[in-house]
């Protein structure tokens, strides 16, 4: 019985757990005044016929905080990253010296910077209502042990009360990640 529910409650966990790492992902591709790898390692090249990361194709390196400097493997594929470069979203122009990629980081406007907070937050909501569709999921399994006679009542009170300390956790975790973005975004 008790196994059950921990069972069950773990799992919530987990993919809360999980949940919070997909938006660390999601946020490390946000743009702030400095350079990271992050800003660059999603991008998907179109190299030897096939999608494929840009972190496989080239080493990607910030040796200022301005500056991202790409490196590939192969220096055939520095045409075919310059033009993902120029397709992705980042808004950057890469300048490509026949051996590397340099990409400069401006620094950014006060307007594009609020722009920059609005998709954090609402990032971070997603991953706020994915928390509590997860901590939904739980309590209708449990109500389902319940109805099956598998769990009293007090156990499915009990396991309720858990779930929402955990979920609790989590969403404060997810603040926490969301509120430290939005600060290195707005940080001049």
């Amino acid at each position: 019985m008790d196994d059950l529910i921990e069972e069950l409650l773990n799992d919530a966990e987990q993919e809360m757990n999980k949940a919070i790492e997909v938006l660390q992902h999601q946020l490390a591709t946000v743009r702030t005044s400095r350079a990271s790898t992050g800003l660059v390692d999603h991008l998907q090249v179109d190299a030897y016929d096939t999608l494929m990361p840009l972190n496989q194709l080239a080493s990607v390196s910030v040796p200022e905080s301005r500056l991202i400097v790409i490196q590939p493997f192969d220096t055939s594929m520095l045409r075919v990253i310059e033009k993902a470069i120029q397709a992705s979203d980042l808004g950057l122009n890469p300048q490509n010296d026949g051996r590397l990629i340099r990409l400069a980081l401006p620094a950014l406007t006060e307007e594009r910077r609020r722009d920059l907070v609005k998709v954090v937050r609402s990032r971070t909501e997603d991953i706020k209502v994915s928390i509590r569709n997860h901590r939904r999921s739980t309590i209708d399994d449990l109500r389902q042990l319940e109805h099956e006679k598998a769990i009293s009542e007090d156990d499915l009170r009990r396991a309720q009360d858990r779930l929402q300390t955990i979920t609790d956790q989590s969403i404060k975790k997810v603040e926490h990640v969301g509120t430290a973005k939005e600060a290195e975004v707005m940080e001049v």
